[in-house]
């Protein structure tokens, strides 16, 4: 029978190696010289026009109240000193006419109110503010003005004796945590692939083997830019967005990189040429990938609904993202060996096990896992269950908490000055309640002035106009802007509203607003990335319970990994001893984007394995045989790639943002729990339980399968997947009968 097409676009890419190399190459070219404007053009997260809180701030944007801030803290001075009072309002001048620059304010200002100068001057007298408002600016603009005025504000600290001078506000704190993230994206990249490839070296026993996978990993990455470049030019990317997408990038390139290689090497230790074992291994572990890839896009497609900017571009994104992992492992990776040729050498281990046993031996360290798993499936199932449902306990107690100055390390320098701007200036580093009104201020502070003395209200600012008929006042929160005391006043404001139109905004509001769409949206999402799963898994099985049962297992692995996540992050447990942030709460963006690619990646794993039952299953063994052989023959391929995948997220989660860090410690705990307790022993045991009935479907949905099914042939194999002689198993190697 013809090669299927997956096996010969491998055949295909290694003939003609050069003109893929050519074109890889180019794509890499691209992805470096987009490095530069992606984090250049970096945006906060929004959300959706028709919540509450994002109406109130674009209106505060329109009024001008929103614009971009630059503040320095000029520490360690006597404010009343003659010497301060001059270099101050020296450095004003400058920066005052400095394109883009719309007001700078000292406490030396003649026509600023006593009241508004005192506040400029911190409480222990030791320092004081100098505040720069920015005009409003393109991203681009706003980038270059914030450095200049920095720079300049920074010249104060050589003017003075003894002083120090750090540099915050809304605009530098923008772009110190993109130059965070960027750091941190480099140094988990830097860190994690030479790790990657000294444990592939061991795996493969080669360097030349294990140098393929790293070297489509990072064209991937580099070609990711590209992408991130040409999904910029339609709506905003935040940080997460290039955080995780680089990361899915490395993680799946590394992933199939891997499978390929290794499938490959095992069909040469069967005695097969080069040009014939690709063709074999793009048959079987490339038809794999295909849908790997497709469930990971799937898995993706959920974030589309959400109806926020900042997912709805993660989730494009991570579906391109993960097509072209895909196309980078089936035509580079077939280039790259091809390039290579007689420098892979075959897998002995697959030899010896071919020459002594045949293809479908029983025998070895996975093997035995799954015999151990099929005496007690039962109880297996139940104590695993137990124990994954236990470990996301923890996720019950854990609040939501979205990203503020306290998920930044206190050494980056703007995160400092909002800390000195709340210990020393009594200015709250966010307002939790901001009320917007169409009134005068002098209304707006009589209806404002109920909330004072209420419990945990820490200070009711001054109204202020910003505008005709438009006014604001901040109300501040003691500790957390977004506690659940907080969160509470928001209520209790949006059922007193001052008199005529008016909008509730700020941290707690915000919080209160995104949760709700979240929620509303969640089940929408959900449905449709689980009915995606459930369709791909049935056009690779023909099967509608091995679907379903991997939807049920992923849950509950998703659970454990929540809950591990929040000990850490919500709880501190061991936060400390890693270093990393806790923030008392889980980023509600970071639980979607780990809802969405754990799962994307657990089901990258359960394809690897069920493809290689489903081999064994089409050849005519019981189902407790396939699963033994198919568990022996994958799973030292699963658990080397969830390594490598846990090395890469781990690198991540070494980050110094607390954003990067729970993205990069969930993504790594759902990857470990997935590969190793529910691919090696939760599967096993469940299909052992349900033997015959893994393969069930409705007839008219067999015939469907029967019809439209995507199928690869092998060389040496006639249809069906039936090998033209497979040799007859050894009676050392056949298994002893299972006891029930």
């Amino acid at each position: 029978m013809a090669e299927g097409l997956v096996a010969r676009l491998g055949r295909r890419c290694f003939r003609r190696r050069w003109w893929v190399l050519a074109i890889w190459l180019l794509a890499v070219g691209g992805g470096v010289l987009s490095v530069g404007p992606v984090f250049h053009g970096l945006a906060g997260g929004g959300g959706p026009s028709s919540l509450e809180s994002v109406q109130a701030n674009q209106m505060l944007a329109d009024a001008g109240r929103k614009g971009a801030t630059v503040t320095a803290v000029v520490d360690g001075i006597d404010p009343t000193a003659a010497a301060v009072h001059a270099a101050v309002l020296a450095a004003a001048a400058d920066i005052g006419p400095m394109s883009g620059v719309a007001k700078v304010t000292t406490p030396y200002d003649p026509d600023l109110p006593p009241a508004r100068a005192a506040a400029q001057v911190a409480r222990d007298h030791r320092a004081v503010l100098v505040n720069v408002e920015l005009a409003k600016l393109d991203k681009v603009t706003r980038h270059d003005v914030a450095a200049a005025v920095s720079a300049r504000l920074h010249q104060l600290g050589g003017t003075l004796a003894g002083a120090q001078v750090r540099v915050g506000g809304g605009a530098a704190l923008s772009q110190q945590a993109n130059d965070a993230v960027q750091r941190d994206l480099s140094r988990a990249e830097e860190l994690s692939l030479p790790i990657t490839l000294v444990i592939l070296v061991f795996v493969f026993g080669g360097l030349i083997a294990a140098g393929l996978p790293v070297l489509a990993a990072v064209v991937s990455a580099a070609s990711v830019m590209t992408v991130l470049l040409l999904f910029a030019q339609f709506t905003d990317l935040d940080n997460n967005a290039v955080t995780v997408v680089s990361l899915l990038a490395l993680g799946l390139s590394i992933d199939y990189g891997l499978l390929l290689v290794g499938r490959y090497r095992e069909e040469l230790g069967g005695g097969h040429e080069p040009d014939v074992a690709i063709a074999r291994a793009w048959a079987t572990a490339g038809r794999t990938i295909l849908f790997s890839a497709l469930t990971v896009a799937a898995a993706m497609s959920g974030l589309l609904l959400f109806g926020i900017t900042g997912l709805s571009a993660l989730g494009a994104a991570g579906v391109s993202i993960a097509l072209v992992a895909m196309l980078v492992s089936l035509t580079l990776t077939a280039a790259l060996i091809g390039l290579a040729r007689r420098r892979i050498k075959p897998s002995r281990r697959a030899a010896r096990r071919i020459a002594r046993y045949g293809d479908a031996a029983e025998v070895g360290f996975f093997a035995r896992l799954a015999r151990i798993v099929q005496r007690r499936p039962l109880i297996t199932v139940l104590a695993t269950g137990a124990a994954l449902i236990g470990a996301g306990a923890p996720l019950l107690s854990t609040g939501m908490h979205l990203d503020d100055v306290n998920s930044l390390p206190r050494s980056m320098e703007a995160v400092a000055v909002a800390h000195d701007l709340a210990d020393r200036f009594n200015v709250a580093t966010a307002p939790a309640v901001v009320v917007v009104a169409r009134t005068d201020a002098a209304s707006l502070d009589s209806w404002a002035a109920r909330w004072t003395g209420t419990a945990g209200v820490s200070r009711v600012a001054p109204a202020e106009q910003v505008g005709p008929g438009l006014a604001v006042v901040d109300i501040d929160m003691a500790g957390d802007p977004e506690s659940a005391t907080a969160r509470a006043l928001v209520d209790k404001v949006r059922a007193d509203r001052p008199a005529g139109q008016s909008w509730v905004t700020g941290d707690a509001a915000t919080l209160n607003d995104l949760l709700g769409l979240l929620e509303a949206r969640l089940p929408w999402a959900a449905g449709v990335t689980v009915l995606a799963m459930v369709v791909l898994l049935f056009a690779m099985t023909g099967s509608l319970v091995v679907p379903v049962k991997a939807v049920v297992m992923n849950a509950i692995s998703l659970g454990a990994t929540f809950g591990v996540m929040s000990a850490v992050f919500g709880h501190g447990f061991l936060a400390r001893q890693l270093g990393l942030i806790t923030v008392a709460g889980l980023n509600p963006f970071v639980v979607v984007i780990v809802f969405a690619f754990a799962f994307g990646l657990s089901m990258d794993y359960e394809v690897f394995l069920l493809n290689r039952i489903k081999e064994y299953v089409d050849r005519g063994l019981e189902t407790d045989h396939a699963v033994r052989r198919g568990l022996q023959n994958s799973g030292r391929i699963i658990t080397s790639a969830a390594l490598l995948m846990v090395v890469v997220f781990a690198a991540f989660g070494m980050a110094k943002t607390g954003t990067i860090q729970q993205v990069g410690l969930g993504l790594a705990v759902a990857v470990a729990v997935d590969a190793t307790i529910v691919r090696c022993v939760l599967v096993p045991a469940t299909m052992t339980l349900l033997g015959r009935f893994n393969w069930w479907a409705p007839v008219s949905l067999g015939r469907l399968h029967q019809r439209f099914a995507l199928r690869e042939t092998r060389p040496g194999e006639v249809a069906g997947g039936t090998p033209a002689a497979e040799p007859a198993e050894p009676a050392e190697a056949r298994p002893e009968p299972v006891l029930s």
